[in-house]
């Protein structure tokens, strides 16, 4: 049996932490509507925790510009806009072509084993048509290639984009659709990070994200 690495969220996260993951990710799956209005009490209630983690949970909902929250009237939601969408997808597709290059250049053997690794483990679970499994070695894949940047800014940002850009387009159906030709995309990147080849890793990276783009539903410039 096929095992992997990644470690689950609750068991490495502190409980507000947590907390901010879910209201953000119920954000942008559209579970809570832009203009609804968040109390401490119905979030209290509904997520299962006290008042304390939830004050910070809506400070970093407020930084990360999905909430605003109004004096003396609470919290309301936000969301993101269609073009704050396109424009998040134009970030990390520059940002991405940036971390190939530094790790290409600063990859470890080890690192590079990780990646061949989380390269086979997609392959595996694409044949298999298991297209949440696949999701999340994807998303592993990539977090390898941020690591080994060595840049822990670069690695945050790229981070919280992939977030993003998941959870505004993602359904199993979505994902099964595009499976094999996912996986072609990623081995196009594998290749150049083996060849140790920078401008074809940043290739292959734009037109990962160009792609990712279209598959999502929006059009390029």
């Amino acid at each position: 049996m096929i095992t992997t690495r990644i470690p689950p969220v609750s068991a490495t996260l502190s409980l507000p932490q947590n907390l901010f993951n879910q209201l953000r990710d119920d954000i942008l799956q559209g579970k809570i509507a832009p203009g609804a209005k968040l109390t401490e009490h119905r979030i209290c209630k509904e997520y299962n925790v006290s008042r304390t983690p939830v004050r910070e949970a809506f400070q970093k909902l407020e930084l990360d510009g999905l909430i605003q929250i109004i004096p003396n009237r609470g919290a309301f939601v936000i969301g993101l806009s269609r073009q704050d969408i396109e424009d998040m997808y134009e970030l990390r597709k520059a940002y991405e072509a940036i971390a190939v290059r530094w790790a290409v250049e600063r990859m470890t053997e080890q690192e590079f084993e990780e990646l061949e690794e989380a390269y086979d483990i997609m392959e595996f679970y694409t044949q298999k048509g298991e297209a949440e499994k696949m999701l999340q070695i994807n998303m592993h894949f990539h977090q390898l290639i941020y690591s080994a940047t060595k840049n822990r800014m670069l690695q945050h940002v790229l981070t919280s984009y992939q977030i993003y850009t998941k959870n505004t387009k993602v359904s199993s159906e979505y994902i099964r659709a595009y499976l094999d030709e996912v996986l072609d995309e990623h081995w196009q990147i594998f290749l150049a990070f083996k060849a140790k080849d920078k401008d074809a890793a940043t290739q292959a990276a734009i037109r990962h994200m160009e792609n990712g783009k279209r598959r999502a539903g929006f059009d390029l410039d």
